[in-house]
Protein backbone atom coordinates (compact mmCIF):
# COMPACT_ATOMS: atom_id res chain seq x y z
CA UNK A 1 0.00 0.00 0.00
CA UNK A 2 1.57 3.32 -1.03
CA UNK A 3 1.93 6.05 1.57
CA UNK A 4 -0.66 8.81 1.68
CA UNK A 5 0.68 12.33 1.14
CA UNK A 6 -0.84 15.78 0.69
CA UNK A 7 -0.63 15.19 -3.08
CA UNK A 8 -1.84 11.58 -3.34
CA UNK A 9 -5.02 12.74 -5.07
CA UNK A 10 -2.92 14.06 -7.97
CA UNK A 11 -0.72 10.97 -8.27
CA UNK A 12 -3.58 8.49 -8.05
CA UNK A 13 -2.51 5.03 -9.21
CA UNK A 14 0.45 6.26 -11.26
CA UNK A 15 3.82 4.68 -10.58
CA UNK A 16 5.71 7.53 -8.89
CA UNK A 17 9.10 7.23 -10.59
CA UNK A 18 7.59 6.96 -14.07
CA UNK A 19 5.32 9.91 -13.24
CA UNK A 20 8.33 12.01 -12.18
CA UNK A 21 10.01 11.38 -15.55
CA UNK A 22 6.83 12.14 -17.47
CA UNK A 23 6.11 15.27 -15.41
CA UNK A 24 9.48 16.80 -16.21
CA UNK A 25 8.81 16.32 -19.93
CA UNK A 26 5.23 17.60 -19.66
CA UNK A 27 6.35 20.71 -17.79
CA UNK A 28 9.21 21.29 -20.23
CA UNK A 29 6.79 20.82 -23.15
CA UNK A 30 4.25 23.33 -21.88
CA UNK A 31 6.78 26.00 -20.83
CA UNK A 32 9.58 25.48 -23.32
CA UNK A 33 10.15 28.53 -25.49
CA UNK A 34 8.16 30.90 -23.31
CA UNK A 35 9.12 34.55 -23.29
CA UNK A 36 9.95 36.47 -20.13
CA UNK A 37 6.45 37.98 -20.27
CA UNK A 38 4.85 34.52 -20.24
CA UNK A 39 7.04 33.40 -17.31
CA UNK A 40 5.97 36.55 -15.46
CA UNK A 41 2.25 35.68 -15.72
CA UNK A 42 0.32 34.29 -12.77
CA UNK A 43 -2.37 31.64 -13.13
CA UNK A 44 -4.76 33.76 -11.02
CA UNK A 45 -4.68 37.21 -9.39
CA UNK A 46 -2.38 37.28 -6.36
CA UNK A 47 -0.87 33.85 -7.12
CA UNK A 48 2.65 32.85 -8.09
CA UNK A 49 3.93 33.54 -11.58
CA UNK A 50 5.10 30.71 -13.83
CA UNK A 51 8.70 31.62 -12.95
CA UNK A 52 7.89 31.37 -9.25
CA UNK A 53 6.09 28.04 -9.72
CA UNK A 54 9.09 26.59 -11.54
CA UNK A 55 11.41 27.98 -8.90
CA UNK A 56 9.22 26.43 -6.19
CA UNK A 57 9.29 23.09 -8.00
CA UNK A 58 13.11 23.22 -8.16
CA UNK A 59 13.37 24.21 -4.50
CA UNK A 60 10.98 21.47 -3.41
CA UNK A 61 12.94 18.87 -5.38
CA UNK A 62 16.12 20.16 -3.74
CA UNK A 63 14.68 20.21 -0.21
CA UNK A 64 12.89 16.86 -0.34
CA UNK A 65 15.75 15.19 -2.18
CA UNK A 66 18.06 16.41 0.57
CA UNK A 67 15.68 15.06 3.20
CA UNK A 68 15.71 11.64 1.54
CA UNK A 69 19.52 11.65 1.28
CA UNK A 70 19.90 12.75 4.89
CA UNK A 71 17.52 10.03 6.09
CA UNK A 72 19.42 7.42 4.07
CA UNK A 73 22.76 8.53 5.55
CA UNK A 74 21.84 9.78 9.04
CA UNK A 75 20.21 7.57 11.68
CA UNK A 76 17.24 9.22 13.39
CA UNK A 77 17.25 12.14 10.97
CA UNK A 78 14.86 14.98 11.80
CA UNK A 79 13.72 17.03 8.80
CA UNK A 80 13.40 20.78 9.10
CA UNK A 81 10.42 22.70 7.80
CA UNK A 82 10.85 25.52 5.31
CA UNK A 83 8.75 28.52 4.36
CA UNK A 84 8.07 28.09 0.64
CA UNK A 85 7.08 31.73 0.14
CA UNK A 86 10.21 33.02 1.85
CA UNK A 87 12.33 30.69 -0.28
CA UNK A 88 10.66 31.77 -3.54
CA UNK A 89 10.93 35.46 -2.62
CA UNK A 90 14.68 35.12 -1.99
CA UNK A 91 15.36 33.87 -5.52
CA UNK A 92 14.61 36.92 -7.65
CA UNK A 93 17.55 36.65 -10.05
CA UNK A 94 16.83 33.28 -11.66
CA UNK A 95 14.89 33.52 -14.93
CA UNK A 96 11.92 31.31 -15.73
CA UNK A 97 13.98 29.31 -18.24
CA UNK A 98 16.75 28.85 -15.66
CA UNK A 99 14.23 27.75 -13.02
CA UNK A 100 12.84 25.20 -15.50
CA UNK A 101 16.31 23.77 -16.12
CA UNK A 102 17.08 23.65 -12.38
CA UNK A 103 13.82 21.81 -11.71
CA UNK A 104 14.43 19.33 -14.54
CA UNK A 105 18.01 18.61 -13.44
CA UNK A 106 17.23 18.15 -9.75
CA UNK A 107 14.18 16.01 -10.48
CA UNK A 108 16.27 13.75 -12.75
CA UNK A 109 18.92 13.53 -10.03
CA UNK A 110 16.29 12.57 -7.43
CA UNK A 111 14.72 10.05 -9.80
CA UNK A 112 18.08 8.37 -10.42
CA UNK A 113 18.65 8.06 -6.66
CA UNK A 114 15.15 6.76 -5.99
CA UNK A 115 15.31 4.17 -8.79
CA UNK A 116 18.37 2.61 -7.16
CA UNK A 117 16.84 2.23 -3.70
CA UNK A 118 15.86 -1.11 -2.23
CA UNK A 119 12.52 -1.55 -0.48
CA UNK A 120 14.25 -1.39 2.94
CA UNK A 121 15.88 1.89 1.86
CA UNK A 122 12.49 3.28 0.87
CA UNK A 123 11.11 2.34 4.29
CA UNK A 124 13.73 4.36 6.20
CA UNK A 125 11.92 6.82 8.42
CA UNK A 126 12.64 10.35 9.54
CA UNK A 127 10.74 12.70 11.77
CA UNK A 128 9.08 15.82 10.44
CA UNK A 129 7.76 18.69 12.60
CA UNK A 130 4.40 18.83 10.77
CA UNK A 131 3.86 15.28 9.48
CA UNK A 132 5.38 13.19 12.26
CA UNK A 133 7.15 10.07 11.05
CA UNK A 134 7.58 9.93 7.27
CA UNK A 135 9.64 7.65 5.05
CA UNK A 136 11.80 8.01 1.98
CA UNK A 137 8.94 6.28 0.13
CA UNK A 138 6.58 9.03 1.33
CA UNK A 139 8.86 11.57 -0.39
CA UNK A 140 8.99 9.41 -3.52
CA UNK A 141 5.18 9.46 -3.64
CA UNK A 142 4.80 13.13 -2.71
CA UNK A 143 7.10 14.67 -5.33
CA UNK A 144 5.29 13.55 -8.52
CA UNK A 145 1.89 14.46 -7.09
CA UNK A 146 3.28 17.89 -6.19
CA UNK A 147 4.58 18.27 -9.75
CA UNK A 148 1.18 17.34 -11.23
CA UNK A 149 -0.55 19.84 -8.94
CA UNK A 150 1.65 22.67 -10.19
CA UNK A 151 1.58 21.47 -13.81
CA UNK A 152 -2.12 22.34 -13.87
CA UNK A 153 -1.26 25.92 -12.88
CA UNK A 154 1.39 26.16 -15.61
CA UNK A 155 -1.10 24.79 -18.12
CA UNK A 156 -3.60 27.49 -17.11
CA UNK A 157 -0.92 30.10 -17.83
CA UNK A 158 -0.11 28.44 -21.17
CA UNK A 159 -3.76 28.50 -22.23
CA UNK A 160 -4.34 32.16 -21.25
CA UNK A 161 -4.49 34.62 -24.09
Amino acid sequence: MPPTTNYSQYLGDLEPLAAMRQNVERIRSVTGGWTKDRFDRAYAPGKWTARQILLHLAQTEMALGTRARMALATPNYAAQRFDQDAWVNRESRLTGAEALEAFAAISRMNGALFEGLSQPDREIAMSHPEYGSITVDWIIHLLPGHQIHHFAQLQTIAEAK
